[in-house]
């Protein structure tokens, strides 16, 4: 480009202005948004399409626990390995105690050993009676005649055997019946038990009411009251015809029979 007089940058005669038509920067766009479902990833993945298995590792926590484990906070010595020691054995003296205790032990002229008698000489046994003290007490202890063998007649021998005893014990005023009626109970306490209920059970048989012969003053039915012609259940029925017509009641009747 070329340069004025005044050596400015010659930039043109372009500056910036709207299009006088549409463009399309203008104008948002989806972009690549397609409607079919994604190949890569476990979520929204295409069902029509084979998906190789998927591994996923453990979420981390949301609070790390630091307190766990004090870390490497130990200082192992050097001649330590893992068979044990390792190098010579190193010895160490002990330096001599400020105040030295004194002893309690006896000391040899302690001791008398001329004193110790029969406990380191052999001799023979010896008894004596000590004598009775001033301060002791009187016992109350039970004399020989206070005491009584058991006896060796009757069940209650200790030392020897015995038979077998029976008693017969007598009769106690308050608890018989004699006495007290009102604890015994009586015949009418007692139910009576059916034969048939343990013994083989016997045929049993009832007898129907009586039945009175009707009295002459009842109402019954005469000859004329009943009609055997009309019978139909034991015997057919015959045909039934009718005659003639029903006539005047002012006709005089046919007279056949006069009598002179």
């Amino acid at each position: 480009g070329a340069t004025n007089s005044n050596d400015e940058l010659w930039v043109g005669s372009w500056r910036p202005h709207r299009p006088r038509g549409p463009i399309a920067a203008l104008y948002g766009s989806p972009g690549p948004k397609y409607a079919l479902p994604g190949l890569i990833g476990a979520s929204q993945h295409d069902p029509t399409k084979y998906k190789a298995p998927m591994f996923s590792f453990g979420a981390r926590r949301e609070e790390v626990i630091t307190n766990c484990s004090p870390g490497p906070r130990y200082q192992i010595p050097q001649n330590i390995t893992r068979k044990g020691k390792s190098g010579t054995p190193a010895f160490s003296l002990l330096g001599r105690p400020k105040q030295l205790q004194l002893s309690i032990v006896p000391g040899p002229g302690q001791y008398s050993p001329e004193r110790s008698g029969k406990i380191t000489t052999r001799s023979a046994p010896a008894y004596s009676l000590s004598g009775r003290r001033k301060d002791r007490s009187n016992s109350q202890t039970p004399g020989p005649d206070a005491y009584t063998l058991p006896p060796m007649l009757g069940c209650k021998t200790v030392v020897a055997p015995s038979a077998p005893n029976y008693t017969l014990q007598g009769r106690s005023k308050t608890t018989s019946f004699n006495e007290d009626p009102n604890k015994t109970p009586g015949p009418a306490a007692y139910k009576v038990v059916d034969p048939s209920i343990y013994r083989q059970k016997p045929p049993q048989y009832s007898i129907k009411g009586r039945n009175f012969v009707p009295e002459g003053n009842t109402q019954k039915p005469g000859p004329g009251a009943y009609f055997p012609e009309r019978v139909t259940f034991t015997r057919a029925k015959a045909p039934s015809f009718s005659f003639g017509m029903r006539h005047s009641q002012y006709i005089a009747p046919l007279v056949v029979n006069v009598n002179e």
